[in-house]
């Protein structure tokens, strides 16, 4: 997890606003098959958004924090069931603020 400024998150939220969800996580919750889905989109992408299925806030988060520790993603900001997810690749794809 790197830390960012509050600049930086602020711009990766802004390139976050127009996407879409890339991985969803349903009913079982997270899994492993989960975790490496969202790392191959993460080592792709840098910057996505998972949708969370589960109903209780306090579960979501609960899975928000599990997918941060796993991955080593930043958390940029969650909105309702949809968490924005940021990981640094070698080679950087998205220009960040200093």
């Amino acid at each position: 997890m790197t830390d960012l400024s509050n600049k930086q998150i602020r711009h990766l939220r802004a390139l976050a606003h127009a996407m879409k969800p890339v991985v969803i996580i349903g009913d079982k919750g997270v899994s492993q098959g989960v975790i490496d889905e969202i790392n191959n989109s993460l080592e792709i992408h840098e910057l996505i958004k998972v949708k969370i299925r589960a109903e209780e806030r306090e579960d979501r988060q609960e899975m928000i924090d599990l997918i941060v520790k796993k991955t080593g993603a930043s958390y940029i900001q969650r909105v309702g069931h949809i968490v924005t997810l940021f990981k640094r690749n070698k080679e950087a794809k998205i220009a960040l603020p200093k």
